[in-house]
């Protein structure tokens, strides 16, 4: 069996988004600050040379005339090689290595694009589509994702003083830990939670003659009073649904989103106003991006990471808890939890009598030892306010901090300015041919074209020169950390790393987050099983809204070149699974 090791980028690097990211302890750490420091690798007792091409970094995955390209992963590292196609592939080798067969370049494209779904929206009112990827690294997957569109036909007021309907646009990405059960519980019901306050806001302020629409504190205070009114469902209420019951298995499913947690990114835009709310509870983030005077693009975070690492959080919660000098240790909330903000954590918010409750009547573990003036950690969001633009072609990226451990802001907003140059330049193209005669060859296979100002697709693999973006001068004080691969990944040029070759925003953007070109990187990513693949990425969840003027038809419709088949149409109702976004559906509502 011939061994190699994945470039030190791969080895190193990825090593530091750590197994342990949200765990409550830091004990079974062999190192103090694992995501920081980089980890030596001892070569492999059974290492050898290799051919020049197998060398290459950059080189994809390819099955070798002398057996099956496999990939192995110890606690030093992830490593490559062939075994001969003979020999059945084990589980795990003798030196205690897991080994599996390795992706194909083609295998992982399928795997990139197995979750992504497309949606362009017909409504001619700021937005026009959006496009949505998850990979999962945990199994089950711990991050979630919700959309919906909600009409309101009387929710504004024109100029002249005549009420005119508008339209509530809601994106969220939740990132789980210690579990699911919180971020899909954010994903069933925290829109209804929001969308149920502003109802209530705005309601009040059309009734009020001197009032066009509500100010801006007071939106965004409904939004907060959201977040707050549902993980006070989650933590509190729920806690005492268990008392009054006693049975086990009715806390056990009672708590569930009490006992896990999960962070929130809700993005909120009124199409009249043309206002975008950013609301953050944890260190989910969003980035806007704005095409310059230059001709590039600008990349603005709309959140701050809220962790026990920024020193803002750090100073709020020390002057909450005064006196405790451990309420932040190693940059984590007692030591344990690294998102300042999040909702369910219900250990970080119960008191110490109401543990020791649980635990004596159903079930749980003892308050932790440092426990003294509990909530230690809140669900209220933060939240921005951006006037959007339309009209200029501005674009939202959101995603879990899964993304940003690997790209920066810039890097984010650089690559799908470059992905709509790449689909400008097609769309270009396809219509010069169209008017020479050819458009039959230009013509997607399935004979369906796409829609919107992009127009159509670009077709191979190109690699892009430099991101079209701006170069941010400014000394971050926001507490967002600079990708792991920065520090330790030793990349040098981006076009040696980025390529353009997927048809949805969210998965092009994730494919360059996790190798680009260096196919190899991308294929052992994508081929580390769960619980191994944990150590090296976590879940990822991007979405990327795209504001401007398109169809006017007033229907959401799904973008079939840009959506994975199985997320194209709903399974039969006997199949069909709990979520259910909205996607492709308005809802109507008055005040």
């Amino acid at each position: 069996m011939n061994w190699r090791k994945v470039t030190v980028a791969l080895l190193s690097g990825l090593i530091l988004t750590g197994a342990w990211y949200y765990r409550d302890s830091l004990t079974a750490l062999t190192q103090p600050s694992p995501r920081r420091e980089p980890v030596a690798l001892a070569s492999s007792s059974t290492s050898t040379s290799t051919s020049a091409a197998a060398t290459n970094s950059n080189a994809a995955p390819a099955a070798s005339p002398e057996g099956k390209r496999i990939l192995a992963v110890d606690n030093a590292g992830i490593y490559t090689g062939t075994q001969p196609a003979s020999v059945p592939i084990s589980k795990e080798s003798a030196s205690g290595r897991k080994v599996v067969e390795m992706l194909s370049p083609e295998e992982a494209t399928k795997k990139l694009r197995r979750n992504e779904e497309s949606y362009l929206v017909n409504r001619g009112r700021g937005v026009f589509r959006y496009d949505v990827v998850q990979i999962p690294s945990n199994d089950p997957i711990e991050d979630d994702h919700a959309e919906k569109i909600i009409e309101i036909p009387e929710a504004a007021v024109t100029e002249e003083g005549v009420p005119g309907s508008t339209d509530w646009m809601f994106w969220g990405v939740f990132d789980g830990h210690s579990g699911w059960t919180t971020s899909a519980k954010l994903r069933q019901v925290l829109i209804a939670f929001v969308a149920r306050e502003l109802h209530a806001t705005y309601k009040a302020a059309i009734a009020d003659p001197s009032q066009k629409a509500p100010a801006q504190d007071v939106i965004d205070q409904a939004i907060k009073n959201g977040f707050m009114k549902l993980d006070n469902e989650i933590v509190n209420e729920s806690v005492e649904k268990v008392f009054k019951s006693s049975s086990k298995l009715v806390a056990a499913e009672t708590l569930a989103p009490a006992l896990s947690g999960s962070c929130a990114l809700l993005a909120f835009y009124e199409s009249r106003s043309q206002m975008l709310k950013v609301a953050v509870t944890g260190d989910s983030r969003a980035v806007l991006g704005r095409m310059g005077q230059n001709g590039k693009w600008t990349a603005t975070p709309l959140s701050d990471d809220q962790t026990g690492s920024t020193k803002s959080e750090e100073k709020r919660i020390r002057a909450e808890h005064p006196g405790e000098d451990g309420v932040i240790r190693n940059g984590r909330v007692l030591g344990g939890l690294e998102p300042t903000r999040a909702f369910g954590d219900a250990f970080y918010k119960w008191s110490y009598e109401t543990q020791t409750k649980l635990k004596s009547q159903f079930f749980g573990r003892n308050p932790h030892p440092h426990l003294k003036t509990p909530p230690y950690v809140t669900a209220e969001p933060v939240i921005t306010t951006t006037k959007i633009e339309p009209q200029n072609g501005d674009f939202l990226v959101m995603a879990t901090d899964g993304l940003w451990e690997m790209l920066t802001n810039e890097e984010v907003v650089g690559l799908v300015g470059k992905w709509i140059e790449e689909q400008k330049a097609a769309a270009a193209a396809q219509a010069a041919a169209q008017a020479a005669g050819a458009s039959s060859n230009s013509v997607p296979a399935n004979g369906k074209k796409s829609a919107g100002w992009f127009g159509g697709w670009f077709g191979g693999k190109k690699e892009p020169e430099v991101l079209p973006v701006e170069e941010s001068q400014a000394e971050d004080t926001s507490g967002q950390r600079a990708p792991v691969r920065i520090r330790q990944w030793g990349v040098k040029k981006e076009d040696e790393r980025f390529v353009c070759e997927d048809k949805n925003a969210a998965t092009h953007v994730v494919r360059n987050a996790l190798g680009g070109k260096n196919s190899e990187m991308l294929c052992a990513l994508l081929t580390l099983p769960s619980p191994y693949s944990r150590r090296y990425r976590d879940d990822l969840t991007v979405e990327v809204i795209f504001f401007g003027e398109g169809d006017k038809s007033g229907n959401v419709e799904v973008n079939e070149e840009a959506t994975a088949i199985s997320k194209q149409s709903p399974p039969p109702k006997d199949q069909k699974k709990e979520k259910d976004n909205n996607n492709g559906e308005v809802v109507k509502a008055k005040l």
